[in-house]
């Protein structure tokens, strides 16, 4: 039944694009033993497996601005929705490491250019209707996140087939990306007059705001990628039982972002980006100094939380900013959700994973630390 809301269509439509990401993201990360195992790669070949992700987000910086200008979000995500959709496929097959490193390469680039148009079609619409929507978008990516840990835990006592995982993930990923053509918002003549300026050497504020976005999806990002490691290396859970790893965040996530838009009216964006990287940081410490499969997922359950609002509550001051600082600390974003699970594989190459693990704590305070140097702007709007 077509929503006859403009608010809620668009919002619907937008959202279809954030599970998209988080389903396709999560798809690939929670099947990285198997992956890992069938290429017979180290931890550090491994990392560099995903720094390969991450450079192809830093590259995705300087033509996502070309692009933005040429097709608008709306075209640009519907187009990098579909190359993430053949990747996926492609990786299912792959035939050795370094084809492996390409395709996960072009597949930065396309999450780069998907991750600022659907964050400004996000902003657009808060923007255009004066209600606070940007958590509730972010929740989907969660539960898209979660949608895959779970498909990937199905599927293992099924068949260990990837390209039996990866084509039903496509087929869902196709009917995300159909959906979401239902509502997608058209281009705002004003915002697209901006985008033609020259690029702007950027602000001090938003170089604190594209590190505390790094820093928060370096903690989200290894969630995603080594957690499931973690639980099956470290702690020696079951091969059913690890994935839940990325399960217990993607929940808590989507929990914390569903009420997030309320906590930001209440409390402020500010606030809450410092108390929920302090308690992501903090319970993931304890969690890893205590060991075991409990300890982990409440740790990993503390994490989700607390980085639930991070990358919301960032994306809104940017957008603030102009699209110019959007599409800056989008593109910082991603680049910390690839690249730095990467720097956690030799991190633990060269120690261990509970190392790795425990920078990844050290991540999440330091968004703290960037939060105090951001000017909040008082949250206004009811949460939608």
């Amino acid at each position: 039944m077509r929503l006859r809301d403009p608010f809620r269509r668009a919002q619907v439509a937008i959202a279809a694009l954030f599970c998209f990401l988080g389903f396709q993201y999560g798809t690939w990360a929670s099947r990285l033993p198997t992956l890992k195992a069938q290429l017979h790669l180290t931890e550090a070949q491994l990392g560099l497996l995903l720094m390969a992700c991450g450079a192809g987000a830093a590259v995705s910086f300087p033509l996502v601005t070309v692009l933005m200008k040429r097709l608008g979000s709306r075209r640009l995500a519907s187009l990098s929705a579909l190359c993430l959709g053949l990747l996926l496929l492609a990786l299912a097959v792959v035939p050795d490491y370094p084809v492996a490193v390409v395709i996960v390469g072009c597949d930065g680039i396309a999450v780069g250019c998907l991750n600022v148009a659907m964050n400004a079609q996000g902003a657009a619409l808060e923007v255009a209707h004066g209600r606070t929507a940007m958590a509730k978008l972010h929740a989907t990516f969660s539960a898209g996140s979660l949608g895959a840990a779970l498909l990937a835990s199905g599927v293992n006592t099924l068949t260990p087939s990837l390209a039996a995982h990866f084509g039903a993930a496509a087929a869902i990923l196709l009917l995300l990306v159909a959906f979401a053509q239902t509502g997608l918002l058209t281009e705002d003549p004003k915002t697209e007059k901006k985008s033609r300026r020259r690029l702007s050497v950027p602000s001090r504020m938003t170089v604190w705001m594209g590190c505390a976005m790094a820093f928060g999806t370096v903690t989200e990002g290894a969630m995603n990628d080594w957690s499931a490691l973690y639980m099956k290396d470290v702690l020696k859970a079951a091969s059913s039982v690890a994935p839940m790893g990325i399960a217990v965040v993607s929940v808590m996530m989507v929990l914390a972002r569903i009420f997030a838009d309320g906590w930001r009216t209440r409390w402020g964006d500010g606030r809450i980006v410092l108390a929920g990287s302090v308690l992501a940081g903090a319970g993931l410490a304890v969690a890893l100094l205590v060991g075991g499969v409990v300890p982990a997922l409440a740790g990993f359950a503390c994490v989700g939380l607390g980085v639930a609002a991070v990358t919301p509550c960032v994306y809104v001051a940017a957008a603030r900013q102009g699209p110019e600082a959007l599409a800056l600390v989008a593109a910082m974003g991603t680049v910390g959700l690839l690249a730095g699970p990467a720097m956690i594989g030799f991190i633990a190459n060269a120690s261990s994973l509970v190392w790795g693990m425990g920078a990844v704590a050290a991540a999440a305070v330091l968004v703290s630390v960037c939060a105090t140097q951001i000017r909040w702007v008082p949250v206004t709007g009811n949460g939608a």
